[in-house]
């Protein structure tokens, strides 16, 4: 069932949008070679429980950590590990949920560690802009197939392979809502937008095929020929107007065309 959310609602993912996007800028300056993904995890829950909030993965269907922190060919829902040292040119993507008075933000992004090549730059260029692209069609009248076809075209566009076994969401008092939202599509189809709807917008792109795997810890997935990946994810909040996006970090920069005049900020 899809769910509409009242003001107070929305101000509760405001809340909870804001402190995953800090979540996310301190992990962002963290990664570094010699870094352990547990280290990042260990960091991530400490500024999430100081803000008064509740990591919002942890323990959720199972899953041992605060972060999802997945490393080149690993897609997404990698598990954190003090082992686990980074490496310099290492890409790694860091997916973040938070919960205030029992309500969720979620996000994710992809970071390159040290010096990367400009082949990985260009998937992480690629795959930040097909996620804005797909944001830029959240407004209420148009599809989820719009938010699809967009992200689509930009990644797929590129040479990239876009996954489809995982696929953004609704987002409310539960982390996954009514409806998915895949990042392929076609325009004018699924489910109509409305306000007061709440999604969560999240292009996994690889550099070869789109088919992924489980690896035998049954939570890390990772590409079916080992390309690299790169996942970047918003909470988008639906308005009569614009959309708001409640997870942007301070320092990052929609790509262009999308920009003030086009989005409401938090």
């Amino acid at each position: 069932m899809i769910t509409i959310k009242s003001t107070r609602e929305f101000e509760m993912m405001r809340q909870a949008g804001r402190i995953v996007g800090e979540t996310l800028a301190l992990l962002r300056r963290s990664a570094a070679p010699g870094v352990s993904t547990g280290e990042l995890d260990a960091l991530a829950e400490e500024f999430i429980l100081k803000q008064g909030a509740i990591p919002g993965f942890k323990g959720l269907y199972g899953f041992p950590g605060t972060v999802c922190t997945s490393v080149n060919e690993e897609v997404v829902h990698g598990i954190p590990h003090r082992r686990r040292k980074l490496r310099n040119g290492d890409i790694i993507s860091m997916d973040v949920g938070a919960i205030v008075e029992g309500y969720y933000g979620d996000a994710a992004i992809t970071v390159p560690v040290g010096e990367v090549s400009d082949k990985v730059k260009h998937l992480l260029d690629v795959t930040h802009r097909s996620l804005w692209a797909g944001i830029e069609m959240v407004r209420p009248g148009n599809r989820v197939g719009d938010i699809g076809a967009a992200v689509q075209a930009i990644a797929e566009g590129a040479g990239y392979g876009v996954v489809r076994d995982y696929v953004g969401h609704g987002i409310g008092n539960k982390l996954h809502e009514e409806p998915q939202v895949p990042n392929y599509g076609t325009p004018g189809t699924g489910v109509v937008l409305k306000a007061g709807m709440a999604i969560a917008i999240e292009p996994m792109v690889n550099m070869g095929t789109f088919q992924t795997k489980t690896k035998s810890d049954k939570w890390t997935v990772v590409t079916a020929d080992g390309g690299w990946s790169a996942h970047f994810e918003h909470t988008v909040l639906i308005h009569e107007g614009a959309p708001e996006v409640v997870t942007v970090a301070s320092e990052e920069v929609p790509p262009p065309p999308f920009g003030e005049s086009s989005l409401q900020s938090e």
